[in-house]
């Protein structure tokens, strides 16, 4: 019994249990955690499930583990039982997990053609990267790059990250932070969540807790070669989760703000970029318009570029303009310059407290970008300060195309190229672009003098009503089946089959302007909308989670639902909003915070009378108690929900969705009764729950898989592996046509347990090796090994 040691009892109860209310190891975790329940319950010899709930906190889980282990000590059944738990839950946890992802990502964005001298910030970098690992303290090399905005900080990262990239073989991350102001600074756990992911880390591991999230990916690369780019920086809380602790990795930072704690804590070093220096300033314009031109007219030039201050983002609006223009004289921009100064349209916008300034010059950005702008086309002009009114991570085509206001991409789309050649947005991927943040200012001030308030909230909402009307597409194709609230799902043939056709990766590569979108609305007065994007967005964050983005939309969804049901809005979505609430604050571990919205969901729903609307906050509510391993509970909870489904009429709302919805709390109960030992009648139940999914008008496969799977293993509690071979075999075609790969291989595993209980080890390696490739295919190496274990063990590896 090599691992039944009281430590790893104790650190298998610590990760089963912390991970099975957040779901955040999907599948397996939750079987992980049911089959930790059952070895709880027989460590207690009690039939009923009073006295087994989920522990709660340090001080339990530990009390838990002693009990487990006492128990081993005397039963050596038990002890062989908690020792193949033990070998299964280290795929939920970190050993042997993490480290086997080994996706190799090349994530920096491309470099500038024309990027001209910073070689004193290259040869501080190449220094401190000579250098790394060879004290081997435990921490990575961390620079910092800091300044205003326009001085070039990310064009010189990007150049220095690429020149250096070949010394990272293990890859390359980068991540823009947005921290122009706090408002708009990402949360550290969704760069964390995204950088797992592109590591390899199957999407199963990614949790909701933050701090689950640092462990996994401090353990992922403590022996990697990497090169971290963490552009944009807000502040130093911001920066800390992300960085490695291999010491010979190299984290770059930029950021406006000076970041005193990663020199004091973290050891970085310090890089002020200034304005480039006369020369250099107008070897940047001669790359940009052709040294002969500036030749031409040399004496202008020079002066030209004394007046962009040195700030590369100036330099490039002001030579993108000349070489968009032949007969542009650099006489004529120096007169456009005086009279721009002259003017009032130098002014850079409100600051954010400890943000970093260039002094006097740092107008000279306002006033390069105005001079470029005024040259714009009025339509081209129109989308740029349309478009620069909210802060949105990026811009498609067709988003572009609603601020326009006629909905024309073709049109849209020569817009955004015509502002790309002034150099007012960025192309950052094919057919999306961006602002800088100092731009963007000035295209929200043009627009507050231009179009006013009353114009300027029609075209955010425009394009909040574009991001509704694709999302609401997207989540009809990823969760087709459910029942949804709003009218834009009223709209299904309106929006584009692409959006529909993409389902997941839409929404996924989406995300960030979908919150954007919410927090528009909601500083608009748009509550209909903040709602309904968030009901749109139930699909992406049950799927992929990203909770403390989940959480913070849906704060806001509950309050809009509340104040449109008070000005004769639809009474429903309050309860909707709390129910989803409730699934996000799950997912952060916040239990109480999530009872507590269910509860209110419910109340809210039952003074609206939507009966399908209270069914469902009953129908989470059990949920919870099924993790909390509060079985009888649940059980009651799931029978409330029936009782509340039979009370909607033929006519009224939710009766389509009634027999769909009984046939999956049929299969909750039967869960519930199974789990607390209560066999037969789990098996009546579950066999229930098959009966009324196969009378549905509309077949819902998936479901129904899941239901067989329940029955298969509830035949093998009874003893009966002969008669759970058919329900599973019958759920893993299904699975697999229903592109399911980790459902089918678990089906896989349960079969292989039907073999090995019937003494048929022939078999059993076939299923085995079946959920190993599976696994494999899934990237859960943790998995893999534990099956490759067992393969050699009955002489089949």
């Amino acid at each position: 019994m090599e691992l039944l040691t009281m430590s790893a009892v104790v650190s298998a109860v610590e990760t089963v249990t912390s991970d099975a209310l957040s779901g955040a190891t999907g599948e397996f975790g939750r079987r992980m955690s049911e089959a930790l329940s059952g070895l709880v319950r027989r460590s207690l010899r009690r039939d009923a499930d009073g006295g087994t709930a989920l522990p709660d906190g340090p001080q339990e889980r530990r009390e838990l583990a002693e009990r487990l282990f006492q128990e081993a000590a005397r039963d050596p059944a038990f002890a062989r039982d908690l020792e193949l738990w033990l070998r299964d839950s280290a795929a939920v946890g970190g050993a042997g997990g993490p480290r086997g992802a080994t996706a190799r990502p090349r994530l920096l964005p491309p470099g500038t053609a024309v990027f001209t001298d910073r070689e004193h910030v290259l040869a501080d970098v190449r220094d401190l990267a000579d250098g790394l690992g060879e004290e081997a303290l435990g921490h990575p090399g961390i620079v910092v790059l800091i300044g205003p905005g326009g001085i070039g900080k990310t064009a010189t990262a990007v150049h220095c990250a690429r020149l250096l990239a070949e010394r990272f073989p293990d890859g390359q991350l980068h991540a823009d932070l947005r921290g122009a102001a706090a408002a708009t600074a990402v949360a550290p756990s969704d760069v964390l969540a995204r950088f797992l992911a592109v590591l390899g880390v199957p999407a199963g591991r990614i949790s909701g807790d933050e701090q689950r999230l640092l462990d996994l990916y401090r353990d992922l690369t403590a022996e990697r070669r990497l090169l971290v780019l963490l552009d944009n920086a807000h502040s130093a809380a911001q920066v800390a989760p992300l960085l490695t602790a291999a010491p010979r990795s190299l984290v770059m930072v930029t950021s406006r703000y000076r970041l005193p704690e990663l020199v004091r804590d973290h050891g970085a070093r310090v890089i002020r970029l200034g304005p480039l220096p006369p020369e250099d300033s107008l070897r940047l314009l001669a790359r940009l318009v052709g040294p002969d031109r500036v030749a031409e007219g040399r004496e202008h030039a020079e002066a030209v570029a004394g007046r962009c201050a040195g700030l590369p983002l100036t330099l490039c609006a002001t030579g993108a303009r000349a070489a968009g223009r032949e007969h542009l004289s650099w006489e004529r921009i120096l007169r456009d310059f005086t009279e721009a100064e002259a003017g009032d349209g130098g002014g850079d916008g409100e600051r954010e407290e400890g943000a970093m300034h260039s002094g006097p010059d740092d107008t000279a950005a306002f006033r390069a970008t105005d001079l470029s702008y005024r040259e714009l086309g009025a339509p081209a002009a129109r989308l740029y300060r349309l478009l620069g009114l909210r802060p949105w991570p990026d811009i498609s085509v067709g988003a572009a195309a609603a601020a326009a206001g006629d909905g024309d991409e073709a049109a849209a789309r020569a817009l955004l190229e015509e502002l790309a050649a002034a150099h007012l947005v960025e192309e950052t991927g094919e057919e999306r672009y961006r602002y800088h943040d100092v731009i963007r200012r000035h295209a929200e001030q043009r627009a507050a003098l231009t179009d006013g308030p009353q114009e300027s909230a029609r075209a955010t909402g425009r394009i909040v009503r574009w991001y509704l009307r694709e999302a609401a597409a997207a989540d009809s194709a990823v969760l087709p089946g459910r029942w949804r609230l709003g009218p834009a799902y009223a709209e299904r043939g309106l929006p584009r089959s692409e959006a529909a056709a993409t389902g997941l990766d839409w929404l996924l590569r989406e995300r960030e302007n979908l919150a954007e979108a919410v927090r528009a609305a909601d500083d608009h007065g748009f509550d209909d909308l903040v709602w309904q994007l968030c009901e749109a967005l139930w699909g992406l964050h049950l799927k992929c989670g990203f909770h403390r983005q989940w959480a913070e939309t849906h704060q806001r969804g509950v309050a809009a639902a509340r104040r449109c049901a008070e000005a004769f809005g639809d009474p429903r979505a309050e309860g909707r909003m709390r129910v989803q609430l409730a699934f996000a604050l799950k997912g952060l571990g916040r239990y109480e915070e999530a009872e507590r919205q269910l509860a209110r969901a419910a109340e809210s729903d039952r003074r609206a009378g939507h009966h399908r609307g209270e069914a469902t906050a009953l129908e989470v509510l059990g949920l919870l108690r099924l993790d909390q391993w509060r079985y009888e509970e649940a059980e009651s909870r799931f029978a409330e929900a029936r009782h509340r489904l039979g009370l909607i009429a033929q006519e009224q709302d939710g009766a389509a969705d009634v027999p769909r919805a009984l046939a999956i709390l049929a299969h909750h109960s039967g869960r519930a009764l199974r789990l607390g030992r209560r066999t037969d009648e789990a098996t009546t139940q579950l066999l229930n729950a098959l009966a009324l999914f196969t009378e549905l008008p509309a077949p819902d496969p998936y479901n129904e898989a899941r239901v067989k799977m329940s029955l298969g293993e509830t035949f093998l509690d009874a003893g009966d592996p002969g008669a759970a071979r058919t329900p599973l075999r019958e759920a893993s075609a299904a699975m697999a046509a229903d592109g399911a790969p980790m459902q089918q291989a678990e089906c896989a595993r349960l079969l292989a347990r039907c073999a090995m209980e019937l003494s048929e080890p022939r078999a059993e390696a076939e299923h085995l090796r079946t959920a190993r490739a599976l696994y494999a295919r899934t990237g859960n190496d943790a998995l893999v090994a534990r099956i490759d274990e067992r393969l050699r063990g009955l002489g089949a590896s």
